[in-house]
């Protein structure tokens, strides 16, 4: 391999990377702020109540987007693997 190749597949890593977990980290920043909001307007300012919202957010994100993660995951593997043998 050479470096160029190297370089592309490292670019490429980071890409999917960041494809991946955008939603979900997209999904927690704005259900954090709506609850930041809404805990501003009412003063309640309990920590807590922040992660149950959050965490219910990201398993729905999940439930949806969840085949599509591992089928791009897959891809991803075989083509690494492709690569290695050659």
């Amino acid at each position: 391999m050479t470096d160029v190749e190297i370089l592309d597949i490292l670019y490429y890593t980071f890409q999917l990377a960041l494809r991946l977990t955008m939603p979900f980290l997209l999904t927690s920043m704005i259900i954090g702020v709506v609850i930041a909001i809404f805990q501003a307007a009412t003063q309640i300012n309990e920590q807590t109540m922040t992660f149950v919202p959050k965490f219910l957010s990201i398993l729905a994100v999940m439930g949806f987007l969840g085949s599509t993660i591992l089928a791009t995951l897959q891809d991803f593997v075989r083509q690494m693997v492709g690569m290695m043998g050659g």
